[in-house]
């Protein structure tokens, strides 16, 4: 299931249209529509970000010509969005081990305990 990838602007949550490479050996800063897949040299920007980026003296801004539009879902996000929602409201559904000890553990300042039934 994809989530909504948000702007990479420190304070913006605005939702992700357009994505931001370097090219550092041109000195030029590419805006274009927004990547299928987050990548780790590229930064997510809304569409007012995408819009009024800047760049240092001497670089040269590149930029997609015309709308920034928001990626539309997919029949494959909503089926996996079902499918997610129906797996957690199953009844027999099999609950992960926490790793406890049998007398309880301490982490921090939050204690487990051990089931009084169990004793």
């Amino acid at each position: 299931m994809r989530s909504v990838r948000r702007c990479s602007r420190t304070g913006c949550t605005n939702p992700a249209v357009a994505t931001l490479t370097y090219a550092y050996a041109d000195s030029t800063a590419v805006v274009g529509p927004l990547a299928t897949y987050a990548e780790p040299h590229s930064y997510d920007l809304c569409e007012a970000h995408a819009l009024r980026l800047t760049v240092p003296k001497g670089w040269e801004v590149v930029r997609h010509e015309g709308e920034f539009a928001p990626p539309e879902p997919s029949d494959d996000d909503l089926t996996a969005l079902a499918e997610a929602v129906r797996e957690a409201g199953r009844p027999d559904r099999p609950v992960e081990a926490t790793g406890l000890t049998p007398g309880g553990s301490r982490r921090g300042h939050l204690r487990a305990l051990p089931d009084p039934i169990d004793e």
